[in-house]
């Protein structure tokens, strides 16, 4: 099975709950499967991992590996990678970053990469999510959500990628919105206008553990082994 770099349409759009699931999914099948959350910004937790969003992706998948592969830069400002070092005075190591997820991809037969953001957050003045993403060779898992400006969010992102080079494996629509689109109105919807599928779809509300039932009962794994 292929790695994937688990993307979204915006922040705060569901992306640690479903790679979180995945992993879960993925370990719980018997696949080897290593996590990595290159960038994390925000208050620090007390006690355990800095991020919350890597504490649930090192739960969740069952993997051992340090802290400081899975998420090598932490900033404590609640902002974008670009935004936040200059804040903090602190630095983004790109060499840092790519030879953590060269360690982490020799131990493991999967990876899942989780990005901070949407494609185009700024991680560098000049580099950004996308620059990552194609620079790690990993297909996009995209996730959506069903707000009203979900379709366009959307586009742009899929638009995003393809002027980085991008493969998107796939879309992940998270019914996030009470009063938003109809999932499978908007489902026919994106199909159409991207070409490309929807490979889930995640009710409201859901658990790690309830996200990850469901995606095995929708047999994600073939699915994205076909990709």
């Amino acid at each position: 099975m292929k790695s994937f770099f688990v993307t979204g349409t915006d922040t705060g759009i569901g992306k640690t709950y479903f790679t979180s699931a995945l992993a879960r999914l993925m370990h719980d099948s018997g696949i080897d499967v290593g996590v990595m959350k290159p960038f994390a910004t925000g208050t620090p937790q007390k006690g355990g991992f800095k991020s919350e969003d890597v504490e649930l992706l090192v739960r969740h998948s069952g993997v051992s590996d340090s802290e400081s592969l899975i998420n090598p830069c932490f900033f404590e400002v609640p902002a974008s990678p670009y935004t936040a070092s200059k804040k903090t005075g602190g630095k983004v190591d790109m060499d840092l970053v790519l030879s953590s997820f060269e360690k982490l991809q020799s131990c493991h037969d999967v990876m899942l990469v989780e990005g901070i953001g949407g494609i185009l957050t700024p991680i560098l003045r000049d580099y950004f999510v996308a620059d990552l993403i194609r620079d790690l060779n990993l297909d996009a898992l995209v996730v959506t959500g069903t707000r009203l400006g979900t379709i366009n969010h959307t586009l742009l992102t899929l638009d995003a990628c393809k002027k980085y080079g991008i493969r998107p494996a796939g879309l992940v629509i998270n019914n996030t919105a009470k009063n938003g689109y109809n999932v499978l109105e908007l489902e026919a919807d994106l199909v159409s206008l991207s070409g490309i599928d929807v490979v889930c779809k995640i009710p409201p509300a859901g658990s790690i553990e309830q996200i990850s039932q469901i995606l095995r009962q929708n047999n994600l794994l073939d699915v994205l082994s076909r990709l």
